[in-house]
């Protein structure tokens, strides 16, 4: 898939009243002082009210003859206007559980098809900035499956996603090589990557 078309035309200021996913909020609250204060937050406006997170990330990794490879994805994100290294991700939809939803998007993103194994705590994005919070959840992707050695991603209209493999003995080393090639980096991803190396330092 070529990104080269995409490219943020330009950037205003957006007014609550026109925003569709996500709102500005201004926080007060009292510190350790029992002084108050005030924070400018962000908060998305789609959080189901039957859940208490926003979405789900995926990791999927593949057990291959060559050894163990992550599912990743190329996706241009307007916010940066870059092509960014992700792990498939979504939000989670009304009345759906955490791991429904890990299941559902690895289908429309990638087309494997997989079975949840390990659901995380609750993680907060960016939480000096905003509310997003998601867990990651962990899918086994049976490879001796017909349906995934013939992939059939259902992507939305404005979905545009690249999807690759990379060997988990190297993730650290092509996420280098993935910036220095001008891509970002989504930090599941670099976290990932340096929970890898940390354990090779010391042998976890």
């Amino acid at each position: 898939m070529s990104f080269s078309n995409f490219k943020a035309l330009s950037t205003k200021p957006l007014e609550n009243s026109e925003a569709v996913w996500m709102k500005l909020v201004k926080l007060t609250y009292s510190d350790s002082k029992s002084q108050t204060r005030t924070w400018e937050s962000a908060e998305r406006t789609t959080r189901p009210k039957s859940s208490d997170i926003d979405g789900v990330g995926i990791v999927a990794i593949l057990e291959m003859p060559e050894g163990p490879q992550i599912v990743l994805q190329k996706q241009y994100r307007a916010p940066i206007d870059m092509v960014c290294i992700e792990v498939p991700a979504g939000l989670i939809d009304n009345g759906e559980t955490t791991e429904a939803a890990a299941v559902r998007e690895l289908k429309e993103e990638t087309g494997y098809i997989g079975k949840p194994s390990e659901t995380s705590p609750m993680m907060y994005n960016d939480p000096g900035f905003c509310n997003t919070n998601l867990r990651m959840v962990h899918v086994t992707v049976d490879m001796s499956l017909p349906e995934n050695q013939n992939l059939k991603p259902e992507l939305e209209e404005d979905e545009f996603i690249e999807v690759f493999l990379v060997p988990l003995t190297n993730l650290y080393a092509e996420c280098k090589k993935f910036e220095a090639e001008g891509f970002a980096i989504d930090a599941r991803v670099g976290t990932f990557a340096e929970g890898i190396e940390v354990a090779k330092q010391f042998k976890l």
